[in-house]
Parts: structure tokens; C-alpha cells; sequence
């Protein structure tokens, strides 16, 4: 028999609201919503996590703040409105003291048998400073020589070639002085072609540490006669009795070193040069 008067009126879901139920969205910057209390529409311009506020701009420039919650239309339907999550920012790229890219984690690669040879320990850890990690990855170790003037008996050692590349960092190679004499005889040799030889203008290593990452104007002038870094110590009022109190300046200076940015340009590309020559496959 046919039920004359229909479905149960009373049953499913009788109670809800014509525009549905309200379902908690994301006060999205942007997103148009209205306020049903106040009948004010307008765009999300703001959203204040602390206050628990988000502010709505009409199409006349107008805005006006309303509490985060209940009591808005999305597109027509009822919405409990919530502070947006936050998303993690990007992590920003890491870089090595030279400024390569960091490789985090990464194994420091076996010892290619091509090295760089600098003249002194203050040369070596300058470089390890900026150019470690690079090295480290590429595989290529640095030593010191103790000075130029050895350079040819260590070469005759060491035996370069194809895959024993050497580059050479000399401080104080400019035209005319004792080191670009020793430089120019080595280049001429049989071994030459395996030799890179590269070298900044400064006296000593310190002078490639920019001046005012010490509180100076520049580099002081040292007579001839006077040992350039004794000399150095004692214009600055240093301690310069003994080797000791070299190292301990040295320290000090080193400690202003923290990335490429802290060295003058005349020594940068001079050891980038040096790398690329004895990494080159």
C-alpha cells in the first residue's frame, strides 16, 4: 500500500542550515569571504596569529577586522575560519668560506696525487681557512715549502707530470724580484709544463687579509731593514720579541678570517686558479 503522506519529515539531518554545516578553511591571504553578522565583504588582506584577527578589505578600499571562527560565507557556504599553517621557509643554499655551494655530509675524496705547494704554514692555513672544505672534496692537499728558494729541489722530488700536476702559490712574485726569477727558470725546465706557478703582489701572506677586518686603514709601511712581520708587530704596539709572538699575531689575524669576503680579490683568484689547474681530469 502506498504511503499517502511521504517520508519521515523528521528524519536525516533535519536541523541543518540551507547552505550546509560550517566547515573549518584557512583564512587564506587573498580568499574573498563574508561576515554574515555585518553582511561586510571583502578580500583577506591580513591575518593576526596573536590577535586571532583577519582583516577584510571591501571593493571600495574600506577594511575592517573581525575575530578568527565562526560567522563567515565562502563561496555561499558557512566556514569557521582558521589561521593559514605555516610552511617552512626554503632552506636557504649553503656555501663553503670560498663561496662554493656546500655539499653537507659529504666524504672528503681520496688524495690526488697533484698537490699545491705555498711557501709557509701561515700560507697554508690561510688557505685550509676559505679553500678547506673545496679541497677536501676535490682531493688535493695542500703543503708548504718553507720558501721559494727550495722550490726547485722539491720539485725534483715530488716528479710532475701528466698526473702530478703542482701549483704553486709565492707571495711577493712581481716583475724584477728574486721570486719571478726562480719562477721564470722552473716554467723553462722539462717539468715546467706540469707547473703552474701563480703569485700575489703582496710582501707577506698577512697583507691579503683585508686592513679593516683589523680596525686598520691599511697595512704599514716597514723599512727594508726591519723583518716585515717584527716590523708589522711593533708599528701596531704587537708583542715582536720572538717566533712565539709572530704566531700568536698571526692567530689573531687569522681569527678575522671567516670567509673569501674577508681577503683581498689579488689573492682569490689566484688559488681558484691554482685548484681548477690541479684538479683538472
Amino acid at each position: 500500500m502506498a504511503d499517502r503522506y511521504g517520508s519521515d519529515v523528521l528524519a536525516g539531518d533535519w536541523r541543518a542550515p540551507r547552505n550546509g554545516r560550517a566547515v573549518e578553511a584557512p583564512a587564506e591571504i587573498g580568499a574573498v569571504v563574508e561576515e554574515v553578522m555585518t553582511d561586510w565583504c571583502g578580500e583577506i588582506v591580513a591575518v593576526d596569529r596573536d590577535l586571532d584577527t583577519l582583516t577584510l578589505e571591501d571593493r571600495r578600499g574600506r577594511r575592517r577586522t573581525f575575530p578568527l571562527g565562526p560567522g563567515f560565507l565562502l563561496e555561499g557556504r558557512p566556514v569557521i575560519l582558521t589561521a593559514p599553517v605555516r610552511t617552512a621557509a626554503p632552506a636557504a643554499t649553503q656555501r663553503t668560506a670560498s663561496g662554493s655551494i656546500a655539499v653537507p655530509n659529504a666524504p672528503a675524496r681520496v688524495a690526488r696525487e697533484s698537490r699545491i705547494f705555498v711557501e709557509g704554514r701561515h700560507d697554508a692555513e690561510l688557505v685550509e681557512r676559505v679553500w678547506g672544505d673545496d679541497l677536501r672534496i676535490e682531493g688535493v692537499v695542500v703543503e708548504y715549502l718553507g720558501g721559494v728558494d727550495d722550490l726547485a729541489d722539491h720539485l725534483v722530488a715530488f716528479k710532475p707530470g701528466p698526473q702530478r700536476r703542482v701549483g704553486v702559490l709565492v707571495d711577493h712574485l712581481v716583475r724584477g724580484s728574486k721570486e719571478s726569477r726562480i719562477a721564470d727558470s722552473i716554467v723553462r725546465s722539462p717539468v715546467g709544463r706540469h707547473v703552474l706557478i701563480l703569485g700575489h703582489p703582496f710582501i707577506d701572506i698577512w697583507q691579503a687579509v683585508k686592513p679593516d677586518r683589523l680596525g686598520l686603514r691599511g697595512w704599514p709601511t716597514i723599512p727594508r731593514n726591519v723583518e716585515w712581520k717584527k716590523g708589522v708587530c711593533q708599528h701596531l704596539g704587537w708583542p715582536h720579541r720572538d717566533q712565539a709572538d709572530i704566531a700568536r699575531a698571526w692567530q689573531y689575524i687569522l681569527s678575522k678570517v671567516r670567509s673569501y669576503d674577508d681577503l683581498e680579490p689579488a689573492l682569490l683568484g689566484r688559488v681558484e686558479e691554482l685548484i681548477d689547474f690541479v684538479t683538472v681530469e
